[in-house]
């Protein structure tokens, strides 16, 4: 009989610190939630020391992902509405020129003493300047867009002749009112991972550059070589040139050099062109000199056999 009594007796003490402990280790464990909670209201980050992969902090750390997982939806966003605050503001100081000539031309048209040859110059003009604004804001929707990732494109192996092609098709009317011709160089066709209609969008960019800034009666040339990773697309214009200064200044999103203000240009085309090529994994970079022409190199990764 006493060793059954003294058998219930441990059962019982065994309970109760059994009991005794679970109240212990859950007041720590809610300790510790509470703690992370205080801390990521106060500021609005979770300690990463109280979130280790033990097995008695499980409950925490998922706790800890869980806010992490908040952080970072709210970053997302703040970063939308951060690329919709700058997509907004770009529009506006872009198309700010451009409306207040069609608001010129317009109200030029009012004029009833115009002749009928300066009626079609100012509505051709009004013309020109819509046609502008619809290709800037085009272009600055993709840009955004590729900016934040919200157009993917896919990218595999394509011959490159034909992209180098299309390239050349989409400037040829401004080359050739310029009498500015585009020399391409014999190369043999070559497999490379890139998106031919995006690509062909950054070869057109840079071309479009070249004719752009060079004198009339010019030539650009295009030049192809493989090496060992990359294949390298050469082209060399015979145009004012750039600053080493300028080297890097030049891809950034609206810059334009002093020397071209009074060129027509946004300064949208070479860093949406750098954009597409490290989205294929490729890059862009120039050699140049003010009054001896600009060599701009595009780097395209080669296929894998």
């Amino acid at each position: 009989m006493k060793a059954e009594y003294a058998v219930l007796m441990t059962a019982v003490v065994i309970c109760l610190l059994t009991i005794a402990g679970c109240r212990l280790y859950l007041k720590h464990t809610f300790n510790k939630i509470s703690n992370i909670i205080s801390g990521f209201i106060t500021n609005r980050r979770v300690d990463a020391s109280a979130v280790d992969e033990t097995r008695e902090s499980k409950l925490v750390t998922q706790l800890g992902q869980l806010i992490a997982i908040m952080n970072h939806e709210a970053d997302s966003s703040r970063e939308d509405k951060e690329a919709i605050s700058r997509l907004v503001s770009d529009l506006s100081h872009q198309l700010k020129t451009p409306l207040a000539n069609i608001a010129m031309y317009t109200e030029l048209l009012k004029d009833s003493t115009l002749s009928e040859g300066e009626r079609k110059e100012f509505i051709l003009r009004t013309a020109e300047q819509a046609v502008k604004m619809e290709w800037l804001m085009q272009t600055l929707l993709k840009t955004s867009r590729l900016e934040v990732g919200m157009i993917e494109f896919e990218v595999t192996p394509n011959y490159i002749k034909e992209t180098i092609a299309n390239s050349i098709s989409a400037v040829y009317a401004q080359a050739a009112g310029k009498n500015i011709r585009i020399v391409t160089n014999e190369f043999p066709d070559a497999e490379l991972t890139h998106n031919p209609k995006w690509t062909s969008e950054a070869i057109s960019n840079i071309l479009e550059n070249a004719i752009k800034y060079s004198d009339n009666a010019t030539e650009v040339t295009i030049t192809v070589e493989k090496m060992e990773f990359y294949t390298r697309i050469e082209i060399k214009d015979q145009g004012i040139g750039i600053a080493p200064e300028e080297y890097n200044l030049i891809f950034r999103r609206f810059y334009r050099s002093k020397r071209v203000e009074q060129k027509e240009g946004s300064g949208l085309g070479l860093y949406l062109a750098q954009l597409i090529l490290s989205r294929e994994g490729g890059y862009i970079n120039v050699s140049s000199e003010p009054g001896k022409g600009s060599s701009f190199f595009l780097f395209i990764p080669n296929a894998r056999k």
